[in-house]
């Protein structure tokens, strides 16, 4: 067997980048790899649909991270864990619909 050990690496087919990364060596970089680019101009009006999602995600987050047993993982075991995700998930849909609890 020749080769190295591991899965095969795998090159992405393209990149989603803020402002932050709006320099030409990062686009001469993935451009040489052949990877197409899509990363926000400096200077430029907001509209371009990058980091549409980004808001809900970092929120339901740091929802998530109110509950101090998914901050900071605690148990050992996967289900358990899985378990008190699911929970403080359905906690936080059940916030949303304004329900009352009892």
């Amino acid at each position: 067997m020749r080769g190295k050990r591991g899965a095969p690496l795998r090159k992405p087919g393209s990149v989603v980048a803020d402002r932050g990364y709006d320099y030409d060596c990062h686009r001469l970089t993935l451009s040489c790899r052949s990877i197409r680019t899509h990363i926000a101009r400096r200077g430029t009006p907001h509209g371009s649909g990058l980091g549409v999602w980004r808001w809900p995600v970092e929120r339901t987050i740091s929802w998530l991270h109110q509950f101090r047993r998914l901050r900071i993982r605690w148990e050992r075991r996967v289900d358990i864990h899985a378990a008190f995700l699911r929970l403080g998930c359905a906690i936080i849909c059940l916030r949303m619909l304004h329900l009352p609890f009892c």
